[in-house]
């Protein structure tokens, strides 16, 4: 076996330890790269395999799932989930005055929260009624945690990220950024915005999860499970569900699916599933 074949094996039999992340076999260029930001970041004076060794001994984990996790994200992505969340979900519970209790599953950089966030700004707006809305957003890694919470964005007049129901300014400060070559726009999330959304370190691969039995609404578990074996989705997906209460929305990324939790849900649209009983 090839020293750069036992790095990588061993890396990805680390990160699977620390996170249950499942890393495919066309990833050789992506570790390397990630090897040396790994190096980089912990300012560690030995080679690579001491510092695995470290990481293996306990040290280093923090900066070691950093460097491996993805966050790839955008305001709104797979917008139509929000439009459902908007027209569907919420009128209920503007209507009613109830609470409505949110999980964002995968936080990354935080716009997936924030997009959340707008959407119940908007449907109070729109059907004349306060939504009283707690969104809860979870995320591996801590670094996109401080940047979800920190709130800066870059931004493109040309962004196609926001659909035609949402203005930006509404919900973000904006500011110039210029240099003698170019001139960057960055957008800062608004405190009224800002102050819905609760970020917090989890790992979708722990044994339990430290909410209550049918506690959510609606959860977002989006894009992420692409990064699991399909045991470890449906262990995820089992988790989440007993979380979820009946009659409570689940939201799946494109190329996901409810595995076993297909008899318990009725599907309303494209990856879009109601629970209708606890599964045992």
């Amino acid at each position: 076996m090839s020293d750069n074949k036992h790095l990588h094996n061993r890396v990805k039999s680390i990160l699977y330890s620390l996170t249950g992340i499942t890393l495919s076999e066309n990833k050789d260029i992506m570790i390397a790269n990630r090897l040396h930001k790994l190096k980089r970041d912990t300012k560690y004076a030995g080679d690579i395999e001491e510092l695995l060794d470290a990481v293996e001994e306990g040290q280093h984990n923090i900066e070691f799932i950093n460097s491996f996790t993805t966050n790839k994200t955008h305001f709104f992505r797979e917008d139509f989930h929000f439009t459902d969340l908007k027209n569907r979900v919420l009128p209920d519970f503007a209507k009613s005055g109830n609470q409505i209790k949110m999980y964002c599953s995968a936080s990354s950089t935080g716009e997936e929260p924030y997009s959340m966030a707008m959407t119940i700004l908007e449907a109070s707006e729109e059907y004349g009624r306060n939504i009283n809305a707690t969104i809860l957003a979870t995320d591996i890694d801590t670094n996109v945690l401080q940047y979800a919470a920190n709130g800066v964005y870059r931004y493109s007049k040309s962004s196609k990220e926001f659909p035609s129901w949402i203005k930006p300014q509404k919900y973000f400060k904006k500011r110039v950024q210029k240099t003698l070559a170019s001139e960057e726009i960055l957008i800062k999330v608004k405190p009224e915005l800002q102050k819905m959304v609760t970020f917090k370190v989890m790992n979708l691969n722990d044994k339990s999860y430290p909410y209550n039995k049918n506690y959510f609404d609606v959860i977002f578990c989006r894009n992420v499970l692409i990064y699991f074996s399909n045991e470890d989705q449906n262990k995820i997906l089992k988790k989440l569900f007993s979380h979820l209460k009946i009659g409570g929305t689940l939201y799946l990324g494109h190329s996901e699916n409810p595995q076993d939790l297909i008899s318990y849900v009725d599907r309303i649209g494209q990856n879009i599933f109601i629970k209708t009983k606890d599964f045992y």
